[in-house]
């Protein structure tokens, strides 16, 4: 009879359990859209913007490290954050306050406005970042951090078109700026709803009723780790620069490719933008693309995968084939290999290390991630300016191999068991 009674609430709670993972999962994949959505918007909307405010057009970039910095803060917060209110209502928060600063960038009167505007922009946008990569990590299979992703790439590419409509539509970028941060307030307004979600996600994972709110091995006795602890774990360091040195070459690439066919190989303007939006294309579908692959191979399979076709594209752009088809291909053939890097890192992160530790190092991931993000491109700018543009494609092969040589260093540290070979 015990027996019996146990298997029928086993049952229901697998039953319940199913439900709620794809409905929470649902929730997740509209947040990573969402996520994406502002990213790509100011560069969009800022020769508009320059003009309307009086600034000079350098002055974005104020903006941009504005933003990098506020998000370098929250991800190495998140740890702490998450323990303490767990990733669901954290989420809902850095959501809310990416909102918030999104309306206000849309009746901002200056410059000056929109760098404090940036802070509590950055601040959301790098605390739903570290918070749901990490919940995605433990929780969810590698295809669907690789999706997840991708939703990301169709968020930002959608960005800079709802901007366009708004300009277009003689609205001015302000009504660009509002309707994102409309869709951000409607994604604020579902996740509130989906709270209990997380809870119960939690309890049907374990098969029991638990004061988790988000399922995170241990939450209840752990302490935050912090830098400190975290650069102590064995391996860390290395996970750590593999992120940085893949940030620096994918946002260098994603700045400084239409530049690069524009003043190296003498590619008209309009062409090179067209060109250039290949690398983001690439990312995108190879995100898709991914999901499929790592149902048949894992993570550390996928990483390497991607880095070959990174030095398969850089290779090509080296060539001197006519037409400067080796350019404009080895472009897209970057954006196919970045993009099972970041998810397939992020999501072999809690087998290399733990459950109870990922949280700290998936905030520290993202740190590194904006940091490279934001130091490393205006580097390249130096470069291009006092050297020459054509040193392009040796960049990225500059950050490439460290990231291959930290990738076999942690398999050889703490993978072999973890996730294979």
């Amino acid at each position: 009879m015990f027996t019996m009674t146990t298997d029928i609430v086993f049952c229901s709670y697998q039953s319940r359990g199913s439900d709620v993972v794809n409905l929470l999962l649902a929730v997740i994949y509209v947040a990573f859209i969402s996520l994406g959505l502002p990213d790509a918007v100011l560069g969009a909307a800022w020769p508009t913007m320059s003009v309307d405010l009086g600034a000079p057009i350098s002055w974005a970039g104020g903006i941009s490290m504005t933003i990098s910095a506020g998000t370098i803060v929250s991800a190495l917060f998140s740890d702490r954050m998450t323990l303490h209110f767990g990733a669901g209502k954290v989420t809902v928060v850095s959501v809310a306050l990416t909102a918030l600063a999104l309306f206000g960038f849309s009746v901002a009167p200056n410059y000056w406005v929109l760098i404090l505007l940036a802070i509590p922009y950055g601040l959301g946008a790098g605390g739903v970042d570290a918070a749901l990569n990490n919940y995605v990590a433990i929780h969810y299979e590698s295809r669907h951090m690789s999706w997840l992703h991708a939703m990301w790439g169709i968020g930002a590419l959608t960005g800079p078109y709802v901007m366009g409509f708004a300009l277009g539509a003689g609205q001015g970028w302000p009504w660009g700026y509002r309707y994102i941060s409309i869709l951000q307030v409607a994604l604020t307004a579902i996740l509130i709803f989906s709270l209990p979600l997380w809870k119960k996600r939690s309890e049907a994972k374990t098969g029991e009723v638990s004061g988790e709110s988000d399922g995170t091995a241990n939450d209840e006795t752990r302490k935050p780790l912090g830098v400190r602890g975290v650069l102590a774990i064995r391996g860390a360091k290395e996970i750590l620069v593999m992120f940085f040195c893949y940030c620096a070459l994918e946002s260098t690439a994603m700045l400084w490719g239409s530049s690069y066919m524009v003043l190296g190989k003498g590619i008209d303007k309009t062409t090179a933008a067209m060109w250039a939006s290949l690398f983001c294309i690439g990312i995108t579908v190879g995100r898709l693309a991914s999901g499929f692959l790592t149902m048949k191979f894992n993570d550390p399979t996928m990483i390497r995968l991607g880095q070959a076709l990174v030095l398969t594209g850089i290779v090509s752009m080296l060539l001197p084939l006519p037409h400067n088809i080796g350019t404009i291909v080895g472009l897209m053939i970057i954006g196919l290999g970045c993009a099972p890097i970041y998810p397939c890192v992020i999501h072999s992160t809690p087998a290399y290390f733990g459950e109870d530790k990922s949280q700290a190092i998936v905030g520290m991931q993202m740190a590194c991630a904006y940091v490279g993000s934001m130091c490393m491109p205006p580097v390249f700018g130096l470069i291009a300016q006092h050297i020459s543009v054509l040193w392009f494609p040796l960049y990225m092969l500059v950050f490439l191999v460290p990231m291959v040589i930290m990738h076999e260093s942690l398999r050889k540290k703490c993978g072999g068991q973890t996730i294979g070979w």
